[in-house]
């Protein structure tokens, strides 16, 4: 059982929500729709994936200080020490080239983020860590990839598929683990959602890489393969967003609470219309504000009259 020390930090505790507004579009939407103590287990889970996330993005940061940095945010999650939280969070503040500000906020706050996720219960700590560390040796791996011009290339469709295991399949295993850890009468249907959720996780990640790759590409960011068409890569979201929906359903026919459902359903909707929106005019077409909102109205109008929400 993973078990943390007390902590020098002082000045109260970190606003997460303010953190998540600031570091997230979608997550931001979905996550308030989630009771407790499932709210907080996935707010800060996601903090703590973006983290990782954020080292792995800074293409401008050396490869190597990549690598070194996610190993110790691994290391952090198995090993608490508020120490060397404190004093990594403030290098990593100063040094790591982020492409956005509130990127950096959350990186000084590492040492607090810390402390509000290792007060969670016992079993959700373990099962947060873990997670976590995979995804971030996962994005090790692919940043030591990385050539001497500043590329990532995926070689195939099976690389990207394990790339987006590494950086969202991890993250579907976890979420699906964290519902059944607090709603007991998931039981039944356990094995339906975990087979179900690395494809749910693949699925919005390939609707994010289709809608970002002109912008990634200027990164170095070749998530693409070369010489497979794009239309197999839609074809591909569009599969797996099938099987996310069926993964959804499964939770409301099983009597997960509301806002679970709502939590799972919502994004399937945004990357579904997301992706009808970038197949017709391209990567970096996005939704508006009132078309996200339009989504979000729809799905809670079918959940009020007992409808599928996908």
């Amino acid at each position: 059982m993973i078990t943390a020390p007390p902590s020098p930090r002082t000045g109260g505790e970190v606003d997460l929500e303010q953190l998540l507004i600031a570091t997230s579009r979608t997550f931001a939407l979905a996550i308030p729709l989630l009771p407790e103590p499932v709210r907080r287990q996935v707010t800060l889970s996601y903090l703590l994936f973006r983290i990782a996330d954020t080292f792995e993005d800074a293409a401008a940061w050396p490869r190597e200080l990549r690598m070194e940095a996610l190993e110790a945010f691994s290391g952090l999650m198995e090993h608490p020490d508020p120490a060397a939280a404190e004093a990594l969070a403030r290098r990593w503040a100063e040094e790591v080239p982020c492409e956005q500000p509130s990127y950096r906020e959350l990186l000084a706050e590492v040492p607090a983020v810390l402390d509000a996720f290792f007060s969670l219960a016992p079993r959700a700590v373990e099962l947060i860590a873990s997670h976590t560390a995979r995804t971030a040796r996962g994005m090790a791996g692919f940043v030591a990839r990385v050539n001497p011009a500043g590329e990532l290339r995926l070689n195939d469709v099976p690389d990207l598929q394990e790339y987006c295991y590494v950086v969202a399949g991890i993250v579907g295993e976890l979420l699906t683990e964290l519902f059944l850890l607090d709603e007991p009468a998931l039981a039944a249907v356990a094995a339906e959602l975990r087979g179900r959720s690395r494809t749910f996780g693949e699925g919005l990640q390939l609707v994010n890489i289709l809608k970002d790759s002109a912008s990634d590409a200027t990164q170095g960011r070749l998530y693409l393969p070369e010489g497979v068409h794009r239309a197999h890569i839609l074809t591909l979201a569009r599969e797996d967003l099938a099987v996310a929906g069926a993964y959804a359903r499964t939770l409301q026919s099983a009597g997960a609470a509301r806002g679970i459902v709502a939590f799972n359903a919502l994004p399937i909707h945004l990357a579904l219309a997301t992706l009808d929106r970038v197949e017709t005019s391209g990567p970096g077409a996005k939704l508006s504000r009132p078309e996200v909102f339009s989504l979000v109205q729809r799905m809670h109008r079918a959940l009020d009259r007992n409808e599928p929400a996908v």
